[in-house]
């Protein structure tokens, strides 16, 4: 292929991106009439398999080719700014995800709350703002929903109102009906990155101090049990993926997940992704089941998405017996929040145990809980590592080893503060030597001067 040919057709691709994003700002009544009427044709006429399997580029020459022949038939005539519209949205309702796409395919975004098909909502840079994206009406909306949950086997109607699933490029989608919404159809859509964060980024964003990194590195390379707590959207699956890159390259790694979101930089990785009941109630699969078969499949290590029930008790259980350097996350406003959290969840798993006897189970498991929090200005940051131990009459001690100090508020409400050591050495030191890991015990100084 010719320079001059490569420089065209990128410079074309470009163009199609430009136009993606401005498409539905400018809703135009006729041109929507002549989208469903070509749509139509297309589906009686073309063969959608085949072109769905074609890339995208070729994809769109060869839609364009029919609305050509289609155009020319009924002698239509439009301008080429409003045909490339035209096919743009042609494609986006045929054979992906309608307005959406715009969005879908914008990498500063990372979440889309859609409340009814007039209101829309987008989060960037940790904040909500509505933009003037609008569906044309609910049934529009629904079609979208539908063709999101329709290949995965799933369905969404006024006897199964709500619906969890998972775009291709891994983003997570809920979409919630009537009778359950009152206020028309709810998709929300968590967007996850292609390349997931490193720990150097989230230095870079100030999510965590270098001592902070050292540290962490320093514990998961020495297989302590670790849990990652926060609460929704304080960047819990972001962290995990960051901490699991100091796992050693030669250890197997069994992710167990909800909905596959973690992205591991190594080869030697197995995932597994838990199941809902099809629509005949049947096939179910659920995390605890997974936990359970993890066992059976030689892992060095076990990393779960997310606790949130009985499968607590068998994660506990690996931890307790050989399978070190275990990670996982749960939904907690902070580390005592998750401790008190997991206990309930083994007592959902039907043990009839004292109180006494599960705490000393969870600390002889877990080793640290890391405490992630999304602040009033939308900033995600670590804002607690701390050790777990007991103090042997059946009391769980908590000792913060790092901690964020809040300093006040400055312009526009940025949150000011700084992360710093609490003078607390942790007890597995010892552990860390043993693993070959040295580490200047000076990080574990406080900062006094509130620098970063």
């Amino acid at each position: 292929m010719s320079l001059f040919k490569r420089k065209l057709d990128q410079r074309e691709d470009a163009t199609a991106i430009r136009q993606e994003e401005i498409t539905y700002q400018q809703e135009d009544p006729y041109l929507n009439q002549l989208v469903d009427h070509y749509k139509n044709r297309l589906l009686a006429e073309a063969n959608l398999d085949q072109l769905t399997s074609l890339n995208h580029r070729d994809m769109r020459l060869a839609i364009e080719r029919f609305i050509s022949k289609f155009m020319s038939e009924e002698k239509v005539i439009l301008t080429r700014h409003k045909k490339d519209q035209l096919l743009t949205k042609l494609i986006d309702e045929s054979v992906g995800y309608g307005p959406l796409e715009s969005l879908l395919y914008d990498e500063t975004i990372t979440e889309i709350l859609i409340n009814g098909p007039n209101q829309v909502y987008i989060e960037k840079d940790g904040q909500l703002q509505q933009i003037e994206l609008k569906f044309r009406n609910e049934s529009h909306l629904r079609h979208i929903i539908d063709r999101v949950v329709a290949p995965l086997g799933r369905r969404i109607d006024e006897s199964s109102p709500m619906v969890d699933a998972r775009l291709a490029d891994g983003s997570r989608v809920n979409a919630v009906i009537p009778p359950i919404s009152l206020s028309g159809t709810l998709i929300s859509i968590r967007k996850f990155r292609k390349e997931p964060f490193k720990i150097e980024e989230l230095i870079e964003f100030k999510s965590m101090s270098e001592e902070m990194a050292l540290f962490l590195r320093a514990i998961i390379q020495a297989k302590t049990n670790v849990i990652i707590s926060g609460g929704t959207g304080s960047g819990k699956t972001t962290l995990l993926n960051a901490l699991a890159t100091a796992i050693p390259f030669g250890e197997r790694v069994i992710t167990i997940e909800d909905s596959a979101e973690l992205k591991l930089d190594r080869a030697n990785v197995v995932g597994m992704e838990a199941r809902p009941a099809n629509v005949e109630g049947r096939g179910e699969i659920t995390i605890r089941q997974l936990v359970k078969n993890a066992l059976r499949m030689r892992p060095d290590r076990i990393i779960v998405g997310e606790v949130r029930g009985s499968e607590a008790f068998d994660m506990l259980q690996a931890m307790n017996t050989g399978h070190e350097g275990s990670l996982t996350t749960v939904h907690a406003n902070s580390p005592r929040d998750a401790l008190g959290r997991v206990e309930g969840m083994v007592i959902m798993a039907g043990m009839d145990l004292p109180s006494s006897v599960i705490r000393e189970y969870i600390v002889g498991a877990l080793d640290f809980i890391v405490q992630s929090e999304r602040l009033s200005d939308g900033k995600r940051k670590i804002l607690s590592i701390s050790e777990i131990k007991s103090d042997g009459d059946g009391h769980v001690e908590v000792n913060e080893i790092f901690t964020y100090k809040r300093t006040g508020v400055g312009e526009n409400g940025a949150v000011l503060g700084f992360h710093t050591a609490t003078g607390t050495k942790p007890d597995c030191l010892p552990r860390l030597k043993a693993f070959g890991i040295e580490i200047d015990e000076a990080i574990f100084d406080p900062r006094g001067d509130g620098s970063e």
